[in-house]
């Protein structure tokens, strides 16, 4: 018996521990040397062939003890890493977070205390067939503390092969607080420097906007040989501009002629953001006195819109463009609707229908306050988040798919809300009207986030960096713009006799609606697929079942024409149907969310489109290539459009192979930070927008939000002409250089 019990025992700590193998996505082994320790860990649990992943090598010292940035400084190493990986894997270099001046007198170290996560993009091979990889890291380091000590670890991942995206690891976290210590790679702050024999003058100027006040610059070269390290950095400031004033290194001995590095402020250089690390490469003028001069100035900017807008032109645009907004797919359908309860309720003379106007602006207005707000305070808190935001977010988009597709059973129906079949009172009536007109102006303002109107992504790029104030008058005017057309229907029902009279079309017309509805939930779900993968879209369909079972249980028993216990039943049926499916979803959604920024490829359209990345479009264009840069989300309805009506045209793809032109696609389907800090550069807070860069120019082309096979063939035959002609686009009044 006893032998039996030790066999029963065996065989579930070996079932376990094999479970437990199969389950763990990701092996890694810490490697600790004397005062320090190694450990090499992913963002992702798992790879997906073809499509590039990240992993860091966390190095964490002890107290008081300190490791090496890529310039150390007056003395130490940098860290240094030596891969071994399997066959076709392609490794980029290190990217150095700013480091910290490190005072051990008489020397200054640059370089990090604590725990640092040095970061490498790695890429592995389209045909990997393998079902996990093992990546190997020979790293040495310098630990110093007075004494320092060489060190040095081999340190190994091992990382499954799935055919799906991957999931967030549980270092995401740290990976994305390492990322807001990188150096951005462009601004709108304007740099100048100019040096004698013995100092360097660095000269900053804020843009416009920037309302914070910088109470500390730090200057890292990238070389050594460039400063004494150890001087102090004198900065000051005036009431236009900033000043940092360094000592030239004592064994330089030819002029500086070009000054490259970070530059460290005390505040984010962008409003709203976190990164307070820049790097810049500036020419350098040999008389200080030059600096005097704003025509010699070296902008580290790399695209830019020439005319930013001013207020009221961003209060007048994100008025027109809510007016275009009820004209957009996204957004027809909900507002078809309330154009039939205008219908109904102009017939009804106790109806007051201006009530219903002024309600349903109310609804839209809160609404777009609400996202407004929201992308406000998150992007305070550091989040780098545009228009559309939450459509990249997985729980979101279960939410939506929900509602959506009770609205359709609703529209054909399956079940009936705020109506009375054997009549009650008309002043319940009317309660019951105004909550609906405020729900449909709530529900008009999501399903329009997906939109962006033609003038609008000027006047919401405008908007998100300024003050909140500006920000929430801009909000308010695309809220009015996009209602203005219904409160001029309640407030004159008279224009509803152009409408058919009412009758037994209205209920066609509304079912028809809910076909639309369910088209708008096949989309979500699309959307979703993309982001979260299919598992989710399985469980989502199969929630969605139950809710319909839910909805069927109350349109056949929650009646009025049923006794009450039994309407009672029917009803709390449904909404414990509803909750949990939704619940289950959401949570199942939440559980198996991709790491921000990895989505499937967006539908082939007959265009070898590139994957977008900042170093790709640095190492185009100075190989001198012309670009065509398209901003894009699966969620975004606008983006698709131009896509079928532009991208399919034969002739723009003959002019792409003609020209030579590189087309490269930034997927915005799921948050991704470099993209919006792209999208920034541009003044644009969403998409869609599509730049072109002709090497022949020096600032890009930025052409309007609607596009078609014209204005993308007139941007193209720039790139024959070179000339300095601006395109426009009579309905944007949008110019391709990005001018208003």
């Amino acid at each position: 018996m006893k032998n039996i019990l030790r066999q029963v025992v065996s065989q579930i700590l070996l079932t376990c521990l094999v479970i437990f193998v199969y389950l763990t996505p990701s092996l890694a082994q810490v490697e600790k040397s004397q005062h320090s320790e190694a450990e090499l860990v992913s963002e992702v649990e798992s790879i997906e062939p073809g499509q590039a992943f990240w992993v860091a090598l966390r190095l964490k010292a002890d107290p008081e003890w300190h490791t090496y940035w890529q310039n150390p400084g007056d003395s130490g190493l940098p860290t240094s890493i030596k891969w071994e990986m399997p066959e076709g894997f392609t490794s980029e270099s290190i990217v150095w977070p700013y480091p910290e001046r490190i005072e051990v007198p008489p020397l200054t170290s640059f370089g990090y205390d604590g725990e640092i996560f040095l970061l490498v993009k790695i890429t592995p091979p389209t045909n990997l067939t393998s079902k996990s990889v093992k990546l190997t890291a020979n790293s040495k380091w310098l630990i110093c503390k007075e004494l320092c000590l060489p060190a040095g670890a081999k340190v190994s991942l091992e990382l499954p092969v799935k055919n799906e995206s991957p999931k967030a690891s549980k270092w995401a976290q740290a990976f994305n607080d390492t990322r807001a210590k990188h150096p951005l790679t462009s601004s709108d702050w304007q740099f100048s420097a100019a040096n004698n024999k013995d100092q360097i003058l660095i000269k900053v100027v804020p843009p416009p906007n920037f309302k914070s006040e910088v109470s500390k610059l730090t200057f890292f070269p990238f070389e050594g040989g460039v400063i004494e390290h150890g001087s102090p950095q004198n900065f000051k400031k005036t009431a236009t501009d900033y000043s940092l004033e360094v000592k030239r290194a004592s064994d330089a001995t030819e002029p500086i002629k070009e000054l490259k590095g970070v530059i460290v402020s005390s505040e984010a250089w962008k409003e709203n953001a976190k990164e307070k690390a820049l790097a810049i490469s500036i020419s350098v003028a040999g008389d200080i006195s030059a600096l005097g001069d704003i025509e010699n100035t070296t902008t580290v900017k790399v695209t830019t819109l020439e005319q930013p807008i001013s207020i009221w032109q961003a209060i007048l645009f994100s008025f027109i463009g809510g007016l275009i907004l009820n004209l957009m797919p996204c957004v027809l359908p909900v507002l078809s609707i309330k154009v039939l309860g205008f219908v109904k309720q102009a017939k009804d003379e106790s109806t007051k229908t201006w009530h219903h106007g002024v309600v349903f602006t109310l609804g839209v207005l809160l609404s777009f306050w609400a996202l407004g707000g929201g992308l406000m305070l998150l992007r305070a808190g550091g989040e780098k988040l545009g228009w559309g935001f939450q459509l990249q977010s997985p729980t979101f988009l279960v939410f939506l798919s929900a509602l959506f597709f009770l609205f359709g059973l609703n529209l054909f129906g399956v079940f009936e809300m705020g109506t009375s079949l054997m009549g009650v009172g008309q002043e319940s009536m009317n309660k019951s009207g105004l909550l609906g007109s405020f729900a449909s102006g709530a529900l008009a303002t999501l399903v329009a986030t997906p939109c962006t109107a033609p003038y609008m992504g000027s006047a919401l790029g405008f908007a998100i960096t300024q003050p909140i104030w500006v920000s929430m008058l801009v909000f308010s005017s695309l809220a009015i713009g996009m209602s203005a057309p219904y409160v001029l229907l309640s407030l004159s029902p008279s224009l509803l006799k152009y409408v058919p009279k009412p009758g037994a079309w209205m209920e066609t017309f509304k079912q028809f609606m809910g076909f639309l509805m369910m088209a708008t939930v096949v989309w979500l779900i699309r959307v979703l697929g993309l982001q979260a993968g299919i598992d989710v879209v399985v469980v989502l369909l199969l929630c969605l079942i139950i809710m319909s079972i839910g909805a069927w249980i109350l349109g056949r028993w929650g009646s009025l024409i049923n006794e009450t216990r039994t309407r009672r039943i029917a009803q709390a049926t449904m909404i414990i149907l509803v909750a949990t499916s939704l619940t289950y979803a959401i949570s199942t959604a939440r559980n198996e969310a991709v790491i921000p920024g990895k989505t499937s490829s967006i539908a082939e359209d007959g265009i070898a489109w590139q994957d977008f990345s900042p170093k790709l479009i640095e190492d185009l264009r100075a190989q001198g290539k012309p670009i065509f840069l398209d901003f894009t989300a699966a969620w975004c309805l606008s983006c698709k459009f131009n896509e079928k009506v532009t991208f399919s045209s034969q002739e723009i793809k003959d002019q792409i192979t003609k020209l030579g032109i590189i087309p490269v696609k930034a997927d915005w389907t799921n948050r991704d930070e470099e993209i919006t800090k792209m999208l920034e550069s541009f003044g644009r807070s969403g998409v869609p927008l599509y730049v072109l860069y002709n090497p022949k120019e020096k600032d890009p082309v930025v052409l309007p939000e609607v596009i078609t096979p014209d204005i993308v063939l007139s941007a193209f035959k720039r790139l024959e002409e070179g000339s300095q002609k601006t395109v426009t686009n009579d309905s944007d009044n949008t110019t391709a250089s990005g001018q208003k």
